[in-house]
């Protein structure tokens, strides 16, 4: 057992093309740290791949370059016809249900699942979840020109992982939806401040949107954060121990404590509902960025060019509103069950407040973007609030069914190792 390899999975869930290039990137970052030449270290790489997401082809994900292949252990390619095979295992198993195998449908939370899934069945000490628009930077201001720094991602989460559930790392770069806004008579600093406090939680609250919308919609990373080794003890906020969908490692080493995502139908959020379910859980914050390049308008930072300046993200074009705009009807979709879950007893009363504000606010914003849609955010609330218990209902079924199918995965694997009492 001595000589036995530290598994340590690397998991993307993806619909873009560009991953290929992003996973090269930190491949070499990898073996430029020192891991890719240990001995005691086996890599593997997990990738749940969504064909729709931008009419892509499995080829686009499959066909990586044997010089990174190299530098990986095994892989693991996860479409749906994949997961369709796995459940199909299960139920003539015994283990679940043709019903129950809805957890591993579509949309982000069953990508994720797929995952972990795919990771403790082949007997994953370690996995770190990586988004396929952040790469392994940071970049700080400082002075008139930004400075960029390399990270070591997941160098970093294995030094810290074994004494924890989970760990994740900062974020910097285009985190934040919103773009930078000029308020004029139409739309008023208080007014938007009233939107945004309609359709966030408790990370994202007006004060810190303000601070990154007069850096121009950029996240600057702390150098308090980059030059020490400092992690802390995430602290439980509103029955939630907030973390991020990426940049985020979990200890698969007892499955028992391995928790599955969940979203709405429609909705994101599937990070947000794993951080309700960590009360009995140990999270660490790690010092480690990446950067999110969320307009991919960056792409060139992994061929190594480093700009010296970051643009204004300002809502001056389509795209730029397309993106705020989709962000707050996927923030809008997943509160009510967020409120739910965490705020049961005043739920009906910040409901109540809710549309208030969007009544308040959401003429401005139509006014403002001189786009009617954005009144589709009221819509929205109101159908997600009127299912809410429903969803409520599929969210403690994904647990059950999750700890059924995790109870199995530790069963066969004892049996396997001889270990089964």
């Amino acid at each position: 057992m001595g000589n036995k390899k530290i598994q340590v999975g690397i998991g993307f869930a993806t619909g873009r093309k560009s991953f290929r290039k992003v996973l090269k990137t930190y491949v070499y970052n990898w073996r430029e740290c020192g891991l890719a030449e240990r001995k005691d270290i086996a890599i593997n790489l997990l990738v749940a791949y969504d064909l729709q997401y931008s009419n892509t082809t499995p080829q686009d994900y499959t066909a990586i370059k044997q010089e990174v292949l190299d530098l990986i252990d095994n892989v693991y390619f996860i479409g749906k016809d994949e997961m369709r095979a796995e459940m199909q295992f299960l139920m003539q198993k015994d283990v679940i249900n043709e019903e129950e195998t809805r957890m591993f449908g579509s949309g982000y939370a069953t990508q994720r699942n797929s995952i972990l899934y795919t990771a403790i069945k082949n007997q994953l000490n370690y996995l770190l979840f990586l988004d396929d628009d952040e790469y392994p930077l940071a970049v700080t201001r400082t002075r008139p020109n930004v400075v960029w720094s390399g990270q070591h991602v997941l160098r970093t989460h294995l030094h810290y992982i074994s004494q924890a559930d989970i760990t994740h790392g900062y974020h910097c770069g285009y985190v934040s939806p919103i773009p930078y806004i000029d308020f004029n008579n139409v739309l008023s600093e208080k007014d938007f401040a009233i939107f945004i406090e309609a359709i966030s939680n408790d990370i994202v609250g007006w004060d810190s949107i303000r601070s990154i919308m007069g850096n121009g919609g950029v996240t600057y990373a702390d150098t308090q954060v980059l030059t020490s080794d400092m992690m802390k003890e995430v602290e439980e906020v509103n029955h939630c121990k907030f973390i991020s969908g990426g940049n985020l490692c979990i200890n698969l080493t007892d499955p028992s404590r391995v928790r599955p995502f969940y979203n709405p139908p429609g909705a994101r959020g599937e990070d947000t509902f794993l951080s309700t379910c960590l009360s009995e859980h140990k999270v660490i914050r790690v010092p480690c960025y990446t950067f999110h390049d969320g307009f991919s308008t960056y792409n060139y930072l992994l061929d190594g060019v480093l700009p010296i300046n970051l643009k204004y993200v300002k809502a001056d074009s389509e795209q730029i509103v397309n993106r705020f705009y989709n962000a707050c009807i996927g923030w809008v979709r997943y509160k009510p069950l967020l409120l739910y879950i965490t705020q049961r007893d005043v739920y009906q009363d910040k409901i109540k407040i809710m549309k208030q504000q969007l009544a308040e606010t959401l003429p401005k914003l139509c006014k403002y973007f001189d786009r009617q849609d954005f009144m589709d955010i009221a819509t929205e609330l109101e159908r997600y609030h009127s299912n809410v218990r429903k969803h409520y209902a599929e969210f403690l079924e994904m647990q059950q069914v999750w700890t059924k199918i995790c109870n199995y995965l530790w069963l066969t694997k004892n049996m396997r190792t001889g270990d089964a009492r």
